[in-house]
C-alpha cells in the first residue's frame, strides 16, 4: 500500500468512531491550548512591563533621600531629606555620564475648576523633567526652560482633564486653582498609562518646581523633599551614571567608606530587566506544567490504539491474509495515531489562540502570539502520537495472520 491509500484508511477508521477518537484527542487538545495560552500571556505581560518601565523614562536613576535599609530613623526612601539643591546642581554640572537631571516635589492636593473638582498628584518639576521622563505635549506648550520661573502654570494629565472638562477636552487656556492658588493651563500631557505598579500615569498635575515651593509648600526649603530623576547621557549604560551619582554624593556628604548611605539610587534599567526575567522564568514553568498534559494525552492516545488494535484483529488478518506485509500493518496504525494527534495540536492551536485572546482583552494586555511556540507544540503533538503510537503499531504489526483471523 502507497501512503496515500494508508492515510485514507486510517482516517476512515478514525471516522468510524469520532467520539472515542475526540475523546483520545481531548489531552492533547488541552495540553496544547494550555501550552499557547500560557506562553502568549506571559509574552503579553512582559510586554506590559517593557512598555510601563519605558513610559517613565529612559536610561533613567531615581535619587532618594534616605538609605535603603530598614529600620531606624534613616530607613526608607525620603524619611529624612539629605539631598540639597547644590547637590541637584553638582549632578547636573561635573558628570559627563549623566545627560538631565531633574528635581520633583509631590503631594496630592485638590484641583477646583468652576464646580468640578478632583484629587491627584501635583508635582513640581522643571523643563528637564519632561525629557529626562519621556513625557511629551498631546497640545499646548512646556513648562518654562528657566529653572528658576516662579509662573503659576499648569500641564494637566489626561485623566485629570477628563475628571474636569470631560474627555477629549483641550483646557487650553482656563484656570485652575489647585490649594485655592489659581494657575493657568498652558498644556495637556500625552496619556502613558500605568505604571509598573499600577498607578496611573495620567493621573497629576504639573507646575515648574518653584512655583510648587513657593505658592504650595511654603516656600524653598534647603533640602529636597522629594526625588531626583537622573537620565544617563547617550551612550552610557545606567550602571556608570548610577556609579558616578553615588560617588558623587558619598563625596558631598563626606560619608566615610563602609559607612551607610543616606540616599538611595535606583536603577530603573536593572529593576525593569528583573522584572522581564521573572516574568519569563513564570511563563516557562507554567508552560512546562502545561506541557505535561501533553504526555498525559499521549498516554491516552496509546490505550485508546491498544484497544483498537484488539477490536480490529480480525480485520488485521484478513488485510494479511490478502497481501498486507507487517510494514503496512505498522504504518497504517501509526498514521492513525498521527493523525490523531495532529488534529488535536491544531485544534489545540486554535483554542489557545482563542483562551489568549479572552485572557488579553480581560487583563488589559497586548496579545503576543510566537509562531515558533506555536510549530514547536503542533511538532510536539506529532511526536507524541508518533511515540506513543509505535507500540500498539508494532503490537499489530506482529500478530500472527492465522491466529488473527480465529480472533472472535
Amino acid at each position: 500500500m502507497n501512503l496515500l491509500a494508508i492515510i485514507r484508511v486510517a482516517v476512515r477508521a478514525l471516522l468510524r468512531n469520532r467520539l472515542r477518537s475526540f475523546l483520545t484527542a481531548l489531552g492533547i487538545i488541552i495540553g496544547v491550548a494550555a501550552v499557547i495560552a500560557m506562553v502568549s500571556i506571559g509574552e503579553g505581560a512582559k510586554a506590559r512591563v517593557e512598555a510601563s518601565f519605558s513610559a517613565m523614562g529612559t536610561n533613567l536613576l531615581v535619587v532618594r533621600s534616605g538609605s535603603s535599609s530598614t529600620g531606624g530613623s534613616r530607613g526608607g526612601f525620603g524619611s529624612q531629606p539629605t539631598l540639597t539643591w547644590d547637590d541637584l546642581k553638582a549632578i547636573q554640572t561635573e558628570l559627563a555620564s549623566v545627560k538631565y537631571a531633574a528635581p520633583e516635589l509631590r503631594s496630592n492636593a485638590p484641583l477646583i475648576s468652576e464646580e468640578q473638582n478632583w484629587t491627584t498628584r501635583v508635582a513640581g518639576v522643571t523643563s528637564d523633567y519632561m525629557l529626562a521622563r519621556n513625557w511629551r505635549l498631546a497640545s499646548g506648550s512646556s513648562l518654562p526652560e528657566d529653572p528658576e520661573s516662579s509662573s503659576k502654570v499648569v500641564l494637566l494629565g489626561q485623566t485629570v482633564v477628563e475628571k474636569l472638562y470631560g474627555a477629549y477636552s483641550d483646557p487650553v487656556g482656563q484656570i485652575v486653582r489647585i490649594r485655592n492658588v489659581p494657575f493657568e493651563v498652558i498644556g495637556v500631557l500625552a496619556p502613558k498609562g500605568q505604571s509598573p505598579m499600577g498607578d496611573d500615569y495620567d493621573d497629576t498635575a504639573l507646575v515648574p518646581v518653584r512655583a510648587y515651593a513657593e505658592k504650595l509648600q511654603g516656600g524653598l526649603k534647603k533640602y529636597i523633599a522629594g526625588t531626583i530623576y537622573v537620565s544617563a547621557a547617550p551612550g552610557i549604560p545606567t550602571s556608570k551614571a548610577e556609579n558616578d551619582v553615588a560617588n558623587l554624593l558619598r563625596d558631598r556628604h563626606r560619608i566615610r567608606l563602609g559607612a551607610e548611605d543616606d540616599f538611595n539610587v535606583r536603577n530603573l534599567a536593572e529593576m525593569a530587566s528583573a522584572q522581564e526575567e521573572s516574568t519569563s522564568t513564570l511563563t516557562t514553568l507554567l508552560a512546562a506544567i502545561a506541557a505535561v498534559s501533553l504526555l498525559v494525552g499521549g498516554i491516552g492516545v496509546m490505550n485508546i490504539m491498544l484497544v483498537s488494535v484488539t477490536e480490529r484483529t480480525r480485520e488485521i488478518g484478513v488485510r494479511m491474509a490478502v497481501g498486507a506485509r507487517p510494514r503496512d500493518i505498522l504504518m497504517q496504525f501509526l498514521v492513525e495515531a498521527l493523525v490523531l494527534a495532529l488534529i488535536g495540536g491544531l485544534t489545540g492551536v486554535a483554542l489557545g489562540i482563542t483562551i489568549a485572546q479572552q485572557l488579553s482583552a480581560s487583563f488589559g494586555w497586548p496579545l503576543l502570539i510566537r509562531v515558533d511556540v506555536v510549530l514547536l507544540a503542533v511538532a510536539v503533538s506529532a511526536a507524541v502520537g508518533i511515540g506513543f503510537g509505535l507500540y500498539p503499531a508494532r503490537k499489530a504489526a506482529q500478530l500472527d495472520p492465522i491466529e488473527a483471523l480465529r480472533y472472535e
